[in-house]
This record gives structure tokens, C-alpha cells and sequence, in this order.
């Protein structure tokens, strides 16, 4: 099937650059919305498991949650600048 998909993206003019261009934009999407999840999951779970350190256990989530977006961020703007070229 993928062959199928990238045989009519050959034909109808898209390269196969621009076709890994926008499948990478979609892994990096997909892959900053599992890291996100995955920090609030633990978040959730180190307070409730210890309630007093709530405080410290948010700003450090915030923290990663910045870093993993501005990663996310930095992989789909590669992405948009292979597709453009």
C-alpha cells in the first residue's frame, strides 16, 4: 500500500522529498502530543502519590512540556522548509 502511495506521489509531480517532509511534519505532531501526555501522566500520578511537593513536581512538568513543544516546534518547521524547497 505505501508503495501504491508513493508511486502516485512520483507521478502527479510531488517528490518523494516532499512527501517525507510532510510525513515527518505528522510524526512530530504526533510524537509532542505522546511526550505531553506522558508528562501529565506522571505529573498526575508523582502528586498524588506525594501531595506536599505539588508545587515542584508542576514547574518541573512545565518546564519539559516547554522543551518537548519547542522541539516539536523546530522538527516541523525543518519539515515545512523541505517541503517549500
Amino acid at each position: 500500500m505505501l508503495s501504491a502511495i508513493l508511486l502516485q506521489a512520483a507521478t502527479a509531480g510531488m517528490g518523494i522529498a516532499k512527501l517525507g517532509a510532510t510525513v515527518g511534519a505528522g510524526l512530530a505532531a504526533i510524537g509532542a502530543g505522546i511526550g505531553i501526555g506522558l508528562i501529565g501522566k506522571g505529573a498526575v500520578e508523582g502528586i498524588s502519590r506525594q501531595p506536599s511537593a505539588a508545587g515542584d513536581i508542576r514547574t518541573s512538568m512545565l518546564i519539559m512540556g516547554a522543551l518537548v513543544e519547542g522541539v516539536a516546534l523546530f522538527a516541523i518547521v525543518v519539515c515545512f522548509l523541505g517541503l517549500f524547497q
